[in-house]
């Protein structure tokens, strides 16, 4: 697994761990956040001897083909990348570097060790602006506003041109604002809470209308462990709660799980947000036996109890 100890990576980890699962953790622990936090994220599990852990950048072709001849995975999860919105756009070589060319060097590496099976973690972010809602894996993905959000679209289209070539076996599948306990610190559930705690303001780009289909973590994870039994072929699936949440409502559901009010601070919108995202998971519930149950409610207070932990 790419990027197994990041938010999504430690807990699919676990999960995998749990159910009796071998896994093999690729990670760079990189300093777009302090690394500390994704060495206590694997603080439980890392003396499991089912776990190993390899500190590596998945561009590094020779580092990936040693890993390969090491531990002969049966399966890829490949959730590592470069993540967010706004410092893709602040340096979009970094994040197409790290997310193309990385995602190509894994895939590479799987052909020249005879390893077709692929789950790829996109994003909602490839919808763009789109008019439709919810978004459906049907609709057209060409009105990308980031450059992340390009990245990952190119990354699908990598993934289809090597089960076309070589007949991989990859779903790739498309996160909806993931959150829940572990939650990067750049993200903004986590980021305004920090700030409500110390009493400082939350940003708030807009007016607080914008929305987003927040998704919990433990329902990312059983739609990714649902995944793997089912793969076969190329595949995209919606990965969300088919519910939106306004940002004036994240707000304020934060307030009352923490018993602050919030200060606000209201900025102009920034370019590459997108206004909503709200996902169909009709063809995911159909194929892939997915039912997310987290009320949105329920989720924050589970966060903000592992918060203040």
């Amino acid at each position: 697994m790419t990027g197994g100890a990041g938010f999504i990576g430690s807990h699919l980890c676990e999960y995998l761990l749990k159910t009796n699962h071998q896994v093999v953790c690729v990670d760079n622990f990189n300093s777009y956040y302090d690394p500390g936090i994704k060495e206590r994220n694997i603080s439980l599990i890392k003396n499991n001897k089912e776990f190993s852990v390899f500190k590596a950048d998945i561009r590094n072709r020779d580092k990936l083909a040693d890993i390969f001849k090491k531990s002969k995975p049966e399966l890829i999860i490949h959730l590592a990348a470069m993540p967010g919105v706004r410092p893709s756009i602040e340096n979009p070589f970094l994040f197409f570097d790290v997310n193309v060319t990385g995602t190509l060097t894994v895939l590479e590496t799987m052909r020249s060790f005879g390893n077709d099976k692929m789950i790829f973690a996109s994003s909602s972010s490839v919808y763009g602006n789109n008019l439709k809602v919810p978004f459906s894996e049907s609709d057209p993905v060409e009105n990308q506003i980031s450059p992340y959000a390009s990245s990952k679209r190119a990354c699908e289209l990598l993934c289809y041109t090597y089960y076309s070539l070589y007949k991989f076996n990859i779903f790739c599948l498309r996160f909806f604002t993931v959150y829940g306990p572990r939650q990067r610190p750049d993200l903004a559930i986590h980021k305004f809470t920090n700030r409500i705690l110390e009493n400082k303001p939350v940003q708030v780009f807009g007016d607080g209308n914008t929305s987003r289909d927040y998704t919990y973590i433990s329902d990312i994870i059983e739609g990714i462990y649902n995944s793997v039994s089912r793969l076969k072929g190329f595949n995209i699936y919606n990965l969300g709660e088919s519910r939106t949440i306004s940002l004036s409502k994240m707000i304020e559901t934060l307030e009352n799980a923490l018993g602050r009010k919030a200060i606000k601070e209201f900025l102009p919108p920034q370019p590459g947000d997108m206004e909503i995202t709200y996902a169909d998971i009709t063809k995911a519930r159909k194929d892939l036996a997915y039912k997310p149950v987290f009320d949105f409610k329920e989720g924050i207070e589970e966060f903000v109890r592992w918060k203040l932990e």
